[in-house]
């Protein structure tokens, strides 16, 4: 085996390039993640802007205010309904 020395710019470069390599797994799993929270829309959930039986987006574990939910695409009426409300606990 061969000992070469390495300049300073060529160990600062192959330090540089270890750390990005380091990266790519971190990268790789917040893609994953994001791709994995795509909403599921509107019609899927037969989402409605009135309120059904009482229950209201806004009153739903799910809701983002002013205008969102965590699981269903779009722009949500806080007084609307979906098929996958489920009651705000607390």
């Amino acid at each position: 085996m061969t000992d070469k020395k390495l300049m300073p710019g060529q160990r600062r470069a192959l330090l540089q390039m270890a750390g990005l390599a380091a990266l790519a797994p971190t990268a790789a799993a917040i893609t994953s993640k994001a791709q994995a929270q795509e909403k599921i829309p509107q019609a899927t959930v037969m989402y409605q802007a009135t309120p059904k039986d009482g229950q209201r987006c806004d009153q739903c574990q799910h809701w983002q205010a002013p205008n969102g939910c965590a699981i269903v695409a779009g722009d949500i009426a806080p007084a609307g309904w979906c098929g996958v409300w489920v009651k705000k606990e607390g």
